[in-house]
């Protein structure tokens, strides 16, 4: 089969993505080409690998059996634009890695971390041994952290967090849907339970795919429920929270903090590198971060296992796992 891949980060996995060049497919790495240039070998592939894919380069498939997301999150994909028999797959893989960064910048805003490292860089020591009016940071143990989804990111998110100690409740579409028997939920409630989570969470986690009902799920009104110093992190996409209400409830200090490693804007769409509107960098209540946390050697290594294997079950015409959308 002949597979095109577009996606900059996977093409570091070559080895893993081909067999070591023994898979027998006829693969073109085509990360940091431009448009104009897929589209003109679109229409020849099978395969195409990508994180990204507007309408008018999926217009031009021809005979294209699979897109491989490479991640996730398929919202970047433009699936309506793509022939009727192509199947649309994704990958996941990065649970371990982001809850690891939920504790991270959990951690870093309940000991204030931000404003420490600001000041010591700037030659002041700020701390109670020297000043008794600073305030005082919180251990995770025995606090609530309420995690808004329960896939792969949100049952990570729950492991990691009761093992430090933290009570962990949640809201997912359907309360009743089997859970795996190791995580410790206090409480699973349906979506029409947000906001009474949002109230009772000292942590507030979103892992929920974006779509048009999510959407600005977290606007003024919510982030009005949340304690004033309970902490939002979100590591799923930008636009589940209105940007200028977290922004006037950070700045007014109406909640403790936020953990934004997801933004309102990529540079890939064209839109600068801030991937926001407010100047979310000088709130000293704020870890930012580059849409990294899922980003890992592990995760990568088996992502590209899983759509090497994946490839394979398409030439041998066996059912195809993480299917978003059938094929013919």
């Amino acid at each position: 089969m002949r597979i095109l891949l577009t996606d900059p980060i996977l093409t570091r996995f070559s080895d893993e993505l081909t067999g070591g060049g023994a898979d027998g497919h006829d693969w073109e790495f085509l990360a940091g080409r431009p448009d104009a240039d897929v589209m003109l070998r679109l229409p020849a592939a099978d395969v195409l690998v990508a994180s990204r894919l507007t309408a008018p380069v999926a217009a031009t498939a021809g005979r294209l059996r699979l897109v491989h997301v490479t991640g996730a999150g398929y919202d970047r994909i433009a699936m309506d634009a793509l022939p009727p028999g192509t199947a649309v797959c994704n990958t996941f893989h990065h649970g371990p890695s982001i809850a690891e960064h939920v504790v991270m910048t959990t951690l870093m805003l309940s000991r204030r971390v931000p404003r420490a490292d600001r000041l010591m860089r700037e030659g002041t020591w700020e701390s109670v041994a020297v000043d008794p009016g600073v305030t005082l940071g919180t251990t995770l143990a025995g606090r609530t952290v309420g995690v808004v989804g329960l896939g792969e990111i949100g049952r990570q998110v729950v492991r990691a967090t009761t093992a430090l100690g933290m009570r962990a409740r949640a809201v997912r579409r359907d309360p009743r849907a089997p859970l795996p028997s190791d995580l410790r939920l206090n409480r699973v409630d349906g979506e029409d339970g947000l906001d009474d989570l949002l109230a009772g969470s000292d942590v507030v986690v979103l892992t929920v795919p974006l779509s048009a009902a999510t959407t600005g799920l977290i606007g003024a009104a919510r982030l009005a429920r949340m304690r004033p110093h309970a902490l939002l992190i979100n590591v799923a996409r930008g636009p589940l929270v209105d940007e200028d209400a977290l922004f006037d409830a950070l700045s007014g200090r109406r909640i403790g903090g936020a953990g934004l490693d997801v933004w309102w804007s990529h540079p890939k769409d064209g839109d600068g590198a801030r991937g926001c509107t407010r100047p979310f960098h000088t709130l000293d209540n704020v870890v930012m971060t580059p849409h990294h946390s899922g980003h890992t050697q592990e995760t990568f290594t088996h992502r590209a296992r899983e759509i090497a294997d994946n490839i394979g079950r398409l030439g041998r015409g066996e059912p195809l796992t993480n299917m978003v959308r059938g094929g013919s």
